[in-house]
């Protein structure tokens, strides 16, 4: 019987996705379909009950606000400002002006949530600064395509909010969860980067003249705004001033004072983001949706337990189970995004991970991480199309420059289950306070 019910859901995904059928009415198909065959149920009235309890839970309130936060800063005149604050500190590493792309998007990502978001709003300024310059443009390309990533990593995250309502997990100890893993992978990205320049020196142009500490410090109070929003969002969460939901309407205020500052808040920029704001919010609802609904059902037949007992009679130790994980992962992302990712698979991942003794919230940055590898892997990957969008390079050229830095996330995947205390220690020190 349950060899039956595995099969046809796998039938079932393989035709209602191949169809290009939407993510969220696929997910609901699935799930509809097997209960209607496989069991006698009210099914219509459950997906009405689920459709109002997915949808309406107090954590999704920070969602909308984190993405219109995001919208309103990506058009203001923040990415230029980014790289005049960084481009003489980045000068002094090794590598120089390429580790603007990385220190960029570190400093983005904490204000924006999203991935594709962070590429496109730092790549604006940093390639064509870049490529005028005489940087190699591989380099360029590929560094932006790996840190844009960190759009999902770094808090606050679009990402980690579906995954905590999903999971129910705490999405504040998520938020802390991702930052010393950000920053250690941010910092891989420029050792990378630095490594890679000193063997092969013709990437860099000739070397510009240095400017003074002086000059230096006060070319970085162009980077104020940023940091002045980045406390804002993660200091007030930590004081234990502001909740995930007002942290992100404080921050959706941050981002319009900016905007007026920089004469950027015209009536017209403000209703572009917000109607981006409702389409963004309205695709992930719906696959929030159907992948409620298909955990529902997928629960109903057992599916969860059946492979629980499957996967422990194989006998497969936790790491050899990451390993398994991690390459259904990589094949994956070549062909779903990564929130279609977590909605499909979560619902029976997360009783064996439960079951080779990690905890929901290692998992979570875990998944975030293999979400990250997703975005740069083609034909599917976000951050490629974003680069190839901004400088019309092809998809196999921006895809070899980022295959690096997609070695560098899929090693420190493993570098997670060794060192787990990188995800735990700052919730740890949260709830202890």
């Amino acid at each position: 019987m349950m060899s039956s019910i595995l099969l046809f859901l796998g039938v079932a995904m393989i035709l209602l996705l191949g169809s290009g059928v939407l993510i969220g009415l696929s997910l609901i198909g699935i799930g509809f379909s097997s209960l209607v065959v496989f069991r006698d149920m009210p099914v219509l009235k459950m997906l009405g009950q689920l459709a109002w309890n997915s949808t309406t839970t107090a954590e999704l309130v920070s969602m909308p606000l984190f993405i219109l936060m995001a919208e309103i800063l990506f058009r203001t005149r923040i990415s230029s400002q980014l790289f005049n604050g960084l481009a003489p500190l980045a000068r002094r590493f090794p590598g120089r002006l390429f580790h603007v792309n990385v220190l960029a998007s570190t400093l983005f990502a904490a204000i924006s949530g999203s991935s594709a978001a962070t590429a496109a709003t730092v790549g604006r300024i940093t390639l064509p600064e870049l490529e005028k310059r005489g940087y190699a443009r591989s380099v360029s390309l590929g560094s932006l395509a790996g840190a844009g990533t960190l759009g999902f990593l770094i808090p606050p995250s679009i990402i980690m909010i579906v995954y905590g309502v999903l999971a129910e997990v705490s999405i504040i100890k998520l938020f802390f969860a991702g930052i010393l893993p950000g920053l250690l992978l941010a910092l891989l990205f420029m050792v990378w980067i630095a490594v890679q320049t000193f063997w092969t020196k013709s990437l860099l142009p000739p070397p510009e003249e240095s400017l003074s500490w002086t000059e230096t410090l006060r070319a970085m109070s162009n980077l104020f705004p940023v940091i002045g929003l980045v406390v804002l969002l993660i200091g007030s969460m930590y004081m234990g001033i502001a909740s995930p939901n007002e942290a992100a309407a404080v921050g959706v205020m941050g981002a319009l004072a900016l905007a007026a500052a920089q004469r950027c808040l015209s009536w017209s920029a403000l209703e572009d983001a917000f109607m981006s704001a409702v389409r963004t919010t309205s695709m992930i609802g719906v696959i929030m949706l159907g992948a409620a609904f298909l955990t529902t059902a997928i629960g109903f037949l057992g599916a969860p337990r059946a492979l629980v007992t499957w996967i422990s009679d194989l006998g497969l130790s936790p790491m050899m189970l990451i390993v398994s994980l991690t390459v259904l992962y990589v094949i994956l992302g070549c062909f779903l995004d990564g929130i279609s990712m977590i909605v499909m698979t979560l619902p029976l991942a997360l009783p064996l991970i439960q079951a080779a003794g990690f905890s929901p919230l290692w998992f979570g940055i875990y998944l975030v991480v293999a979400v990250e590898m997703a975005m740069v892997t083609p034909p599917v990957g976000m951050n490629l199309f974003v680069i190839q969008g901004l400088t019309n390079a092809s998809l196999g050229e921006v895809s070899r420059a980022a295959f690096p830095y997609f070695l560098i996330m899929l090693a420190f995947t493993f570098l997670l289950v060794l060192w787990p205390e990188m995800v735990t220690f700052l919730p740890d020190l949260i709830t202890s306070k």
